[in-house]
């Protein structure tokens, strides 16, 4: 894809609009949802593409073919958001 380079502005409601020329390149439609992302000096929106169901389907199935050739089981995966979530709350 070819670099495209537009200067936009921020609202004092920290509204930014993307440039035409940008959304017409990315094929970006009206409600497109973003992850934000910084490192203190830069900042990169990324667009979020929900998979459809079948892509979504085919991610389910080799997340399953995964956990049993590892032998994690349900409890594993219980157990595991139970100590990440315990270390937020001591955070």
């Amino acid at each position: 894809m070819k670099t495209v380079a537009e200067v936009t502005s921020m609202s004092s409601k920290g509204q930014i609009v993307l440039p035409k020329k940008i959304r017409n390149q990315m094929e970006l439609k009206s409600g497109a949802k973003f992850v934000v992302i910084t490192d203190g000096d830069n900042i990169l929106l990324k667009p979020i593409q929900e998979p459809s169901l079948e892509e979504f389907d085919a991610i389910m199935d080799e997340s399953k073919k995964w956990s049993a050739e590892v032998g994690m089981t349900e409890d594993d995966i219980a157990d595991a958001i139970k100590t990440v979530r315990g270390k937020r709350k001591s955070s």
